[in-house]
C-alpha cells in the first residue's frame, strides 16, 4: 500500500503549494518526510520564487484573518482576475482584536476589550498571552521587534490626549515590563503606526516648532522618519522621508517590500485629485535612510486617516492600498476595499466585503472610523519557527530604569 510518505517530493511540494498557511501545522504532524518539506517550502531557497500571490494576514471586522491576494491577471482585457482569498482564522475565532501588528512571523494582537495581548504563530500554533504592567489603555500603540540576540520584545507608546505621555518595553525572555524614561522632542501622532524590519521598529513621527509670540504665535510642523532600536531600547535620531512635508497636511502610512526593505504611502489632504505617491527604501538603518521613487497616481479619491495599510509588488509595478469605499449620501452601509493602483493610470477597486457598523460616531478603538471597522493588513509576512515559550511563569515582574 502506498503511503503519503511514498509520494514523489515534486508531487508533496505542489499539494504544499496550495495549502493555506493557517493549515501548515496539521501538514507537519503528517510524517516526517512532509514535516522536512514543509520547512523547505516555507523557508527554503525557492520559497519566495515560488510565491506568485501575496500570502498574509489581515484583521478585518475585528477578526484575524489570512489573506491570499493573487495580481497575476489584472491587467488581463478578459478579466480574468481572482478576488482575494480571505478566511477567519479558526482558532483565534473567540478573539476579537482591536490592532495587529506583525515581526519576524509573528502577530501581536491587541484584544478589542484591552484587557491583554495576544502573540500567536502561525507556523508553529503556538500563542502567548501578554498581561499588562498596570493596564493597558483604549488608544495605545504597539511595536513588535528584537534584539541583537534575536530576543523579542514589545514597545507600549500610550497617549493622554492625543499626546505620548510615556513608553513600556515588555522582554520576552524575562516575561517582565519595564519603563522607558524617554522624552522625545517629536510626536508619533495618532492613529499611525510603525513596521518592523529586521528586528527595528520604524514610525512616521511629527516634529512641531513655534514662532512668534502672543497672536502672531505660529505652529509649524514637519514630518520625518524616526526607528526605535530594541537592542539599544532607545529612538534613533530623526530621518528624512522621501517628500517636501513642512507645514504641509500630509497622510503618511508605512509597509514592509519583504523583510528587507521599507515603503511609503504618502498623499496631501489639502489637494482635491487624490494623487498618491509610493517610495521604497534603497538602504536603511537605525541611523541613515535613502529612497527611490516607486508609483505615483491621481486616483480622485483620500484614503481615510485610520485605513491605508498597503503591500507593492515590485515586478508588478502596483500597490494594494486598503481602505473604506469612497463616501456617498445615497449608502446606508460602507465596504472594505482593496484599490489595486498601477502605472499607466491602473486603478481597480476590489470588494472585499461589508464593513461592520458598529454603531459609534467618536472616536473609538484604532479600527474604527465614524463607525465602521476598517481592513488592516500585515505586509511581507514570512512563516519562521520562532518559538514562544507558552508555558510561562505566573505573574509578571515590574521595573523600572532611567
Amino acid at each position: 500500500m502506498t503511503t503519503m510518505g511514498d509520494l514523489p517530493g515534486d508531487l508533496v511540494e505542489e499539494i504544499l503549494s496550495r495549502v493555506p498557511m493557517t493549515s501548515l501545522r496539521a501538514i507537519r504532524s503528517t510524517c516526517k518526510k512532509w514535516n522536512s518539506l514543509s520547512k523547505n517550502q516555507i523557508f527554503g531557497r525557492k520559497a519566495t520564487a515560488a510565491r506568485k500571490q501575496f500570502m498574509g494576514f489581515m484583521m478585518k471586522d475585528s477578526r484575524l484573518c489570512s489573506i491570499e491576494f493573487d495580481l497575476q491577471g489584472i491587467r488581463n482585457e478578459d478579466g480574468n482576475f481572482v478576488d482575494p482569498s480571505i478566511k477567519q482564522v479558526s482558532i483565534l475565532n473567540q478573539v476579537e482584536v482591536s490592532n495587529v501588528f506583525h515581526c519576524d512571523g509573528l502577530l501581536l494582537c491587541v484584544l478589542e476589550d484591552n484587557s491583554r495581548l495576544l502573540v500567536w504563530n502561525p507556523y508553529l500554533g503556538q500563542t502567548r498571552w501578554i498581561q499588562p504592567r498596570n493596564t493597558f489603555l483604549r488608544h495605545d500603540r504597539y511595536a513588535l521587534g528584537y534584539d541583537k540576540n534575536r530576543n523579542h520584545k514589545i514597545l507600549r507608546i500610550f497617549y493622554v490626549i492625543d499626546r505620548v505621555s510615556g513608553f513600556e518595553i515588555y522582554d520576552f525572555s524575562s516575561n517582565s515590563w519595564k519603563v522607558l524614561h524617554v522624552t522625545p522632542d517629536w510626536e508619533i501622532m495618532p492613529p499611525r503606526r510603525g513596521v518592523s524590519l529586521k528586528g527595528n521598529t520604524y514610525f512616521p513621527a511629527q516634529k512641531r516648532t513655534i514662532a512668534g509670540v502672543g497672536t502672531r504665535r505660529i505652529i509649524k510642523s514637519e514630518d520625518f522618519l524616526v526607528c526605535f532600536d530594541f537592542t539599544r531600547e532607545r529612538f534613533g535620531p530623526l530621518l528624512p522621508l522621501p517628500f517636501h512635508s513642512y507645514n504641509v497636511r500630509l497622510f503618511v502610512y508605512l509597509s514592509c517590500v519583504r523583510d528587507d526593505q521599507l515603503a511609503v504611502l504618502y498623499q496631501r489632504l489639502d489637494t482635491y485629485d487624490g494623487t498618491i505617491e509610493f517610495c521604497v527604501t534603497d538602504k536603511i538603518d537605525p541611523n541613515a535612510v535613502s529612497w527611490n521613487f516607486f508609483l505615483k497616481q491621481v486616483i480622485g479619491f483620500t484614503v481615510k486617516p485610520c485605513a491605508g495599510s498597503f503591500f507593492i509588488d515590485q515586478e508588478k509595478k502596483v500597490a494594494v492600498v486598503f481602505d473604506i469605499d469612497v463616501y456617498k449620501k445615497v449608502k446606508q452601509c460602507r465596504y472594505q476595499t482593496a484599490h489595486i493602483i498601477g502605472q499607466d493610470g491602473y486603478l481597480k477597486s476590489v470588494n472585499i466585503g461589508q464593513a461592520r457598523d458598529l454603531g459609534r460616531t467618536t472616536g473609538v478603538p484604532s479600527s474604527v472610523v465614524k463607525g465602521f471597522c476598517f481592513p488592516l493588513v500585515c505586509s511581507s509576512y514570512v512563516p519562521s519557527l520562532v518559538q514562544l515559550q507558552i508555558n510561562q511563569p505566573q505573574g509578571i515582574r515590574n521595573e523600572s530604569y532611567d
